[in-house]
């Protein structure tokens, strides 16, 4: 995967009451399932007195993993939609709760699916978002007298030289896109006729 989108802040977004019913979606970065776990238990401390804290979540950089609950809900009506509101907002890392205090009037599966996945989808159409470039680290030695060579090689692609550290030879680390950096590494070795190593971490 060349890139993904995650939130970059926290995010509070209440919609307007249905039937009485107040739904206030959390929006937070999530570097793994710790950190959602965490998120939900911040949330029903902060809302205490509610009834619902319905939630999904998504991780891994492809969006992979991902979990929701309806916490009491009829099946199906909240953890999903708020769930298809992330994947809708093509983001991962990210850790959603959606709050519910009951106004004393039921509303249906569908009127759930509604609520639940329209305030997660509102939450998510506000909340900033960073783009993320994977990086893997190409670790180069070149012998004194060949860093030229890589120099002709960098100039060429366009990437700049990171600090090196000096001894025998001299090591440069390189954090490029993943997805290029297999073809960068044997370039540069290509490039060299085999005088510069050059391997992925």
């Amino acid at each position: 995967m060349d890139s993904y989108r995650t939130p970059s802040a926290p995010l509070a977004h209440e919609i307007p009451k249905i039937k009485g019913s107040r739904f206030i979606a959390s929006v937070q970065p999530a570097d793994d399932e710790d950190a959602a776990v965490g998120h939900l238990h911040a949330v029903r401390k902060q809302h205490h007195a509610a009834r619902h804290h319905c939630w999904a979540w998504r991780v891994e950089e492809d969006g992979s993993r991902s979990r929701s609950s309806d916490d009491g809900e009829p099946s199906g009506s909240a953890g999903r939609p708020i769930l298809q509101a992330i994947e809708g907002a093509d983001l991962t890392f990210v850790s959603v709760v959606v709050t519910r205090y009951f106004g004393g009037t039921k509303l249906g599966v569908g009127g759930l699916v509604r609520a639940y996945g329209g305030a997660a989808a509102e939450a998510l159409a506000q909340v900033a978002v960073r783009t993320v470039v994977p990086t893997a680290s190409v670790r180069v030695r070149v012998a004194y007298d060949h860093l030229g060579l890589l120099e002709t090689f960098l100039a060429r692609e366009g990437v700049d030289r990171p600090e090196g550290e000096y001894g025998e030879q001299v090591s440069f680390t390189f954090e490029i896109p993943t997805a290029q950096a297999p073809d960068f590494a044997a370039r540069l070795i290509d490039q060299s006729n085999g005088r510069v190593e050059a391997v992925v971490a």
